[in-house]
């Protein structure tokens, strides 16, 4: 006779799930609205930003270090910061379905429900270290962004979102198949207990635990857009709406380098050599083929899709220095990257039309920019301030992230290292200053001012005014952000 199953249900610490709760019922409530009365897309907005700064105001008041969810969900340091910065560049995207323009997918509330699902999953993937969690939220996030892509409703996004969806399938494959590899050499899917048990007794199927890291890496590869993994990256974006393809820029992004902080930083403390040589080769092809592809793009779009791509070989850069200054310099790279990659996607937006007036295959040709100073100044002032940051030119936003990302490597002794990402910083500076150019010293391509604010409203304007702030006024707040960052990291011991 088999012994009763006794859950302790002390165990699930609910306190620990309160921001992922909210999310979640957040998302069934708009089904459930839909239901009664079909609200206003303005109505749906608003509602999903109060249930996002609902969840990241719960997420503050949450306890550090704790345990739930019968040891699968931790709030641990990542996991506080990962979310936070989920939260508010959702809470910044919502915004930007308010567009003067009437968009497809923003009359539906099903929308807004596969938007709340998606940062759920992303919320739940940051705050796990078990393989089977992170799989489950990582594929639950993927499922709802591919629908969001979907939604778009042209034929690019179609395409773009079945590309997305036959890669992803993939990775999830190499993901699922390294994942019960894992347990197959440590005996855990808890990536805490497989790293003591490692620790304590060894690796008792070393071939199994190189394979399983090897399809892992593939899978964090596909997610991060790390070379050659990268093939999907211009195409999705350019047939997502801009304000989802700068949020894919972020978002997933960041819940992926919380995934490879919690797989990689210990094989790297302990040095182990394969993984840190395959850390650093990955980090510099990915930023430098990154750069290289983005110098000859004729649409801005593209040109910041693979500028996507370079930043994140920045911060597998962090992931390989593995140090508290250089995980510090993670998150807050990241941090700075959100305003300036989402304004520069969102100057994108305002000035999106249904019909390519430019170009007959991009929405946004350099040419398009021509003269824009002349035509809207303000707008391509903006637009200037956010190329300049994501270049890194001082004292804007993500001039700090790279100084001390190349710090952290210089104090770690990855002086090659530090010298690629600032030869890489240097290539960058070009192409974002082409742009400028275009806008600054080009004879106009138009006379017609509403070309650049086609689609402007109030919220457009508040989310680039705040955008504009953080990356112009960040040397304010920057010294505060850096060590906050490393004071919580520290007391998680990362």
């Amino acid at each position: 006779m088999m012994s009763p199953i006794e859950i302790n249900f002390a165990q699930l610490n609910l306190q620990t799930l309160h921001p992922v709760f909210i999310t979640t019922l957040g998302a069934l409530a708009v089904l459930v609205i839909d239901l009664i009365k079909t609200p206003t897309k303005t109505f749906n907005a608003m509602f999903s930003v109060a249930v996002v700064l609902l969840a990241l105001y719960t997420l503050l008041g949450t306890q550090i270090n704790q345990v739930g969810f019968f040891g699968m969900i931790t709030t641990d340091a990542p996991a506080i910061i990962g979310q936070a910065i989920i939260l508010v560049a959702s809470a910044l995207f919502l915004p930007l379905s308010l567009t003067s323009q009437r968009f497809h997918e923003y009359e539906y509330s099903e929308f807004f429900a596969l938007f709340l699902f998606m940062v759920t999953g992303f919320q739940v993937m940051v705050s796990t270290d078990n393989i089977i969690l992170m799989f489950i939220s990582l594929e639950t996030a993927s499922l709802a962004l591919y629908t969001l892509i979907a939604m778009h409703n042209r034929d690019r996004s179609i395409e773009a979102a079945i590309k997305y969806f036959t890669m992803g399938a993939l990775a999830a494959g190499f993901f699922a198949f390294g994942g019960a590899l894992f347990y197959l050499a440590t005996g855990s899917v808890n990536l805490t207990e497989s790293y003591a048990a490692i620790e304590a007794s060894g690796v008792k199927n070393y071939e199994a635990l190189l394979i399983a890291l090897v399809f892992l890496i593939g899978a964090i590869g596909f997610k991060l857009s790390i070379v050659p993994l990268h093939t999907w990256t211009p195409d999705v974006y350019e047939g997502a709406s801009a304000p989802l393809a700068g949020y894919m820029s972020i978002v997933p992004k960041i819940a992926t380098f919380v995934l490879a902080l919690r797989l990689f930083e210990y094989l790297v403390s302990i040095d182990v050599e394969w993984i840190k040589t395959m850390l650093w080769i990955a980090a510099v092809t990915t930023m430098t083929i990154g750069n290289i592809l983005a110098l000859v793009q004729e649409s801005v779009k593209r040109m910041l899709a693979f500028s996507s791509i370079s930043h994140a070989g920045f911060g597998l850069a962090a992931i390989l220095i593995a140090t508290n200054e250089a995980n510090t310099a993670l998150f807050m790279y990241w941090a700075l990257f959100m305003f300036a990659n989402l304004g520069a996607f969102t100057m994108l937006w305002i000035s999106r039309h249904k019909s390519k007036i430019f170009h007959n295959r991009f929405d946004h040709p350099y040419t398009k920019f021509s003269g824009m100073i002349y035509i809207a100044p303000i707008p391509a002032i903006i637009m200037a301030i956010f190329m300049l940051s994501l270049a890194g030119v001082p004292p804007f936003a993500l001039f700090w992230g790279k100084f001390y990302i190349l710090s952290a490597a210089v104090s770690s002794g990855y002086i090659g290292l530090a010298l690629i990402m600032a030869l890489n910083s240097a290539i960058a500076v070009y192409y974002y200053l082409k742009l400028i150019v275009y806008m600054f010293l080009r004879e106009p391509s138009t006379s017609n001012r509403t070309v650049y604010m086609h689609n402007a409203t109030a919220p457009f304007k508040f989310i680039l005014g705040i955008s504009a702030v953080a990356s112009v006024f960040s040397i304010i707040f920057i010294n505060d952000l850096m060590v906050g960052i490393s004071s919580i990291l520290r007391s998680s011991g990362f």
